[in-house]
Parts: C-alpha cells; sequence; structure tokens
C-alpha cells in the first residue's frame, strides 16, 4: 500500500506521516529527508537540491525522482510506504506511477492536509531543527526543555533557511502554483481525501486514518 501525504509547507506532513507509518507499519520516505541525507554524505544529488531549497524553490523533478527511485528500491518498501513531500509536481506524479508500475505497485491513497496561510507562516517561522539528527521543535507549540538546545541528543537548534518568514511566504506561494495541480491529478484519479490540518496534531492523526479505513472499505 502506497500512501501520498500533500499540503503546504507547514501542513504537518512530515508530523503525520511518521504517525502514520508507525500505524500501518509502513516505511516513512520523507524527499526532505532525503535531500537533508544526501547533502550530508555530499552526493551531487544533496549538492543540487541544496541550491534551489536555500532560495525556497522546488528541487528539479529529475533530481527528486532519482532519490525517491532509490529509496523505493531497498527491502523495506517492498510493499508500500508512506510518502511524505513527494510528489510535488504533476510529472513528479506521473513519474512516481511509473516506477511503482515497474513493482507492479501504485498509490492507493492521496492525503490533502489543508491549513490557512497564515497558520503555515506561524508554523514554520517558529520551527527549530536540531544540528545532528534533525529532531524538530517549535519555539510556542513544542519548545525545547531548554533553550535552544535538542531534548534528545544535547544539539544546538537552528532555523532552517527556507523557514526564515519571507522564505516561507514563497515557498508558499510555489506550492500554490507548481503543486496544487497534483491535487487535482489524484482528485480526478478518485484517490483524494481532504483532512482539516488545523487541529490538534492527534486529531489530525485520527481524521487521516479514518479517511483511509474508508477508503479502504468504499
Amino acid at each position: 500500500m502506497f500512501i501520498v501525504l500533500l499540503g503546504a509547507p507547514g501542513a504537518g506532513k512530515g508530523t503525520q506521516a511518521k504517525r502514520v507509518s508507525q500505524r500501518m507499519g509502513l516505511p516513512h520516505v520523507s524527499s526532505g529527508d532525503l535531500f537533508r541525507e544526501h547533502e550530508r554524505r555530499g552526493t551531487e544529488l544533496g549538492q543540487e537540491a541544496q541550491r534551489y531549497l536555500s532560495r525556497g524553490e522546488l528541487v528539479p523533478d529529475s533530481v527528486t525522482s532519482a532519490m525517491i527511485r532509490e529509496r523505493l528500491g531497498q527491502p523495506d518498501s517492498r510493499d508500500g510506504a508512506v510518502l511524505d513531500g513527494f510528489p510535488r509536481t504533476e510529472p513528479q506524479a506521473q513519474a512516481l506511477a511509473g516506477l511503482l508500475a515497474e513493482v507492479k505497485g501504485q498509490v492507493d491513497h492521496a492525503v490533502l492536509i489543508r491549513v490557512p496561510e497564515d497558520r503555515l507562516v506561524e508554523r514554520l517561522a517558529g520551527r527549530r531543527v536540531c544540528e545532528n539528527q534533525g529532531h524538530v521543535y517549535h519555539v510556542t507549540f513544542n519548545p525545547p526543555r531548554q533553550p535552544g538546545l535538542c531534548d534528545q541528543d544535547g544539539s544546538p537548534l537552528l532555523q532552517r533557511e527556507d523557514d526564515q518568514p519571507e522564505t516561507v511566504r514563497r515557498r508558499i506561494r510555489v506550492y500554490e502554483e507548481q503543486t496544487r495541480p497534483v491535487v487535482e491529478f489524484y482528485r480526478r484519479l478518485g484517490l483524494l481525501r481532504e483532512i482539516e490540518g488545523d487541529q490538534g496534531i492527534d486529531q489530525v492523526t485520527e481524521d487521516i486514518l479514518h479517511a483511509l479505513q474508508l477508503e479502504v472499505e468504499g
């Protein structure tokens, strides 16, 4: 079972993808995590991706698709995955369909998490990420016990360059222009479920799982 989570930057795709993957026993495949992993390893793909991310722009389809293809080729993804941050364009959605067809799979469900723009900016501008492992905090909604330091590994908490308010709004505009067609792509296929994301994390998780169950039963 392959599940795609959709939503603007800050909608909570990463948090919900982790929760859904745990509840459903599927690996969480995050394009953002893959970008950071490739950057840490110093791969050519990682360096190219970072040039775009630092400007709040989408990484080219060819780069992202290559990373996703590599990840889905690993044994733990053979029976499915929860995809977070991919696809972000309609060509990526079409590429994913082709990639999964090679292994006799398909996207089974697409879930759109909706959040108003002002809330997205508030969420992202306050987000902090630990330097070592990428653990995520928020200065208002999920602060660390000790300001500026990760609870789990003690490394410094940083504000990502693409979480600056002006960059966040640019990312949202890019999303609206280039990613919304993906929503319509899955809507046309009858795979789309829309979830209200401006509510408690636990409730969003339950709403997503409920929507998936409705699709399975329907």
